[in-house]
């Protein structure tokens, strides 16, 4: 689920915002390894 999140928010559909939060870690780690560190933000 972590990955359909950060495509989510990698197309601009989401933002990390509307991660929910047992999920935001994970996601989190997702676009770190993608290297899309900027797409995380409060």
């Amino acid at each position: 689920m972590a990955v359909v999140y950060a495509t989510l928010i990698i197309k601009g559909k989401k933002k990390f915002s509307d991660v929910p939060l047992l999920l935001k870690e994970k996601v989190k780690e997702v676009l770190i390894d993608l290297d899309l560190e900027e797409l995380i933000q409060e």
